[in-house]
Parts: structure tokens; sequence; C-alpha cells
């Protein structure tokens, strides 16, 4: 198979190991993907899902709209779409047999984008379950050194080879599952040594895969322990020491803030988040998982591209949304979570 694919597309041997590897880990077709080859023709699609003319931020009643086409086929070349509609006007005469692939009885859509995970981490924290069941809160578990504390202190008795291999393997399951794009963030680390090296095996897994990968430098998840009542010296450790060398060696595309009651104010996230913002980092934040404290407004101001959680909403809140989009002043999306709710059993 190699000499032939390097015969027809004079490929180097690099690029044939590249695309075998896609195409064994990103199998999420099936056999539908051969080895990234430059023609591929899908016929007799049951569903062709989200077929839009153009890409675009949906918002209202146009979010209840889903583009569809019955019985169609899809044309891919150099792993763009180039054509697609109803098999009724497939030129079946335009296409050699050996790059068509019948998938009748099937549905296509896009990959799933996740854009919101903590991939990157050592070890799970079940143990802390039977304090859930207890009646303890999230933020009494983490007051007592659980929840992120927890991870951080696993991340940080691990090599980064060690944290490189269970990632991949969770890249590997979240794409059996459709996805294709997904947004990681560091966090776990709460220290120079432990946040770099959570950046660099993000950034391996973007050399590595071949999913769409964004990185999220999130050092401001909770206040390690040697500085709970300094938090002015956490933050200057975040600003002077860590996105320096996130900067220099490219270890990330986003800055992040868990901003909440007991973990950063919305005053300080502002802090981090502007400074970041001078190494080009655009903030995607976690706000109103538990309390509502004035994050979404400073957020909105910080310009961040996405607000996440937001599973404690005001109505306030909710006006102060929907007034500065509809008004065009803020160009993000919110992310909601309703999973991480319905673990932690926080009411709607």
């Amino acid at each position: 198979m190699k000499q032939q694919l390097t015969g027809k597309l004079n490929i180097t041997k690099e690029i044939v190991i590249k695309m075998i590897e896609f195409n064994h880990f990103n199998n999420v077709l099936g056999n539908t993907i051969t080895l990234r080859m430059a023609v591929k023709v899908f016929i007799n699609i049951s569903i062709l899902v989200n077929t839009r003319q153009q890409s675009c931020l949906l918002k209202g009643v146009a979010l209840k709209e889903l583009p569809l086409i019955y019985n169609a086929y899809l044309v891919v070349e150099d792993d763009l779409i180039a054509a697609y509609g109803e098999m009724k006007n497939f030129d079946s005469t335009r296409f050699d047999k050996s790059v068509v692939q019948d998938v009748k009885g099937k549905l296509v859509m896009p990959c799933w984008c996740d854009s919101h995970t903590h991939l990157v981490f050592a070890g799970s924290r079940e143990d802390e379950f039977v304090d859930k069941l207890k009646g303890l809160s999230y933020a009494e578990i983490a007051a007592k050194g659980g929840g992120i504390l927890n991870s951080a202190d696993k991340v940080n008795h691990c090599s980064e080879d060690e944290l490189l291999d269970l990632a991949w393997q969770r890249l590997f399951e979240i794409g059996k599952l459709g996805t294709g794009a997904v947004e990681i963030k560091s966090g776990y680390g709460l220290s120079v040594e432990g946040e770099l090296k959570m950046l660099r095996v993000i950034k391996r897994l973007k050399e590595k895969s071949s999913f769409v990968i964004k990185s999220t430098f999130l050092g401001a998840h909770t206040y390690p322990l040697k500085f709970k009542d300094d938090h002015d010296g956490y933050i200057k450790l975040i600003i002077e020491e860590m996105l320096p060398v996130i900067a220099e060696e490219s270890l990330a595309d986003f800055v992040d803030v868990f901003c909440e009651d007991g973990f950063f104010s919305h005053e300080e996230m502002t802090i981090i988040c502007k400074k970041a913002a001078e190494f080009g980092l655009r903030p995607k934040l976690h706000v109103n998982q538990l309390n509502s404290i004035g994050g979404i407004e400073a957020g909105i101001k910080l310009n961040a591209l996405s607000l996440d959680h937001l599973e404690t909403l005001m109505p306030k809140d909710i006006d102060h949304l929907a007034n500065k989009f509809d008004n065009e002043i803020w160009n993000g999306v919110c992310t909601l979570l309703p999973t991480a709710a319905f673990f932690l059993r926080m009411p709607f």
C-alpha cells in the first residue's frame, strides 16, 4: 500500500506514516476514510447533517434550525468539502469507482467540537464521591484539600511522559465517539513546573495527533495551599514566571480563570487576563458555576471568547448577556456544562 501511494502521489515516507496514524487513530467513519486520499466520495447517505452554506454564529430562533439533506452525496477533496447534494443530482461519471464509498443506511455529520475539557490529568477522584454522598458540597471538599488540589497533587507526582500516555488514550476514546476538535486546559499543576508540564503535554498531543487541538492555560484554577493566604503572591507567580515561558514556547492559545467564591474574584481574574492579553491569549472563562459574583460582566469587558459553566444564572445575568450580545457589544459565546451540575448534584 505504501509503494502504491508513493507512486501515485509522490509523497514522502513521513507523510505516509502520518496518514496511516490518522487512519488508525481517527477512525470515526470506520473504513470510509482511507489514508487521506486526494478525493473521496460518499454516496447514498441517508441523512447529511448540518448542510449550511457558510459557517456563522447562530443565536435566537436560528438555533432551532438544523438543515438536512436526505439521500445525499458528499465529495471531499484534499480534506475539504468540495461538493454535496441530493443523489438525484450526483454525476457518477466524474469519479473513479475506487474513490467512491457507498454508505447507505448511515448518516454523515460534522465531528463533535468539545470546547471545554480537562483531558490531561494523572488520576481520578472517585474517592471523593463518598464525601458527596455524605452531603459535602464542592466548596467544602475543596476546602479540605480535595477537588482541584487533589488532582494537582497527582499531576505533580507524575512524569510528563506518563501524563502524555494517559492523555493519548483519552484522546483516542473521545475520537471513537466522534470528537475531532477539542480544547484542553491545564490547571492541575498549580506550580510553575506542574502547569508547564501539562501545557507541554498538550503541545505534544497537538504534534502527535490529527485532532484540531486548542490549549488553554488555567494556572488560575485555585490557589495552592502555600498561597492560600497570599493571593497576590500566586498571581505574581502566574504573571512573572508562567506566562513568559508559555509565550516563549507557544504553549497556549487561550487563558482561563476559575472566577468563584473561595477561588478567584472577578478583580483577580481581570488582573490575570489583562496580563495574558499582552502575550496574545484571549480568555475562555469559568464563571457562575456556583455563585454569581460579577464574572459575567468582567468576562464581557475582557472580550472573552467564551463564558463557561453558567449553572447559576440570575435574571440580571441573563439580561446583561442578552443586551451585550443583541447590541453586538460582545461577540463571544456561552458554554453550558450540564453534566458537571448533574455529577455535583447541583440544583438547576
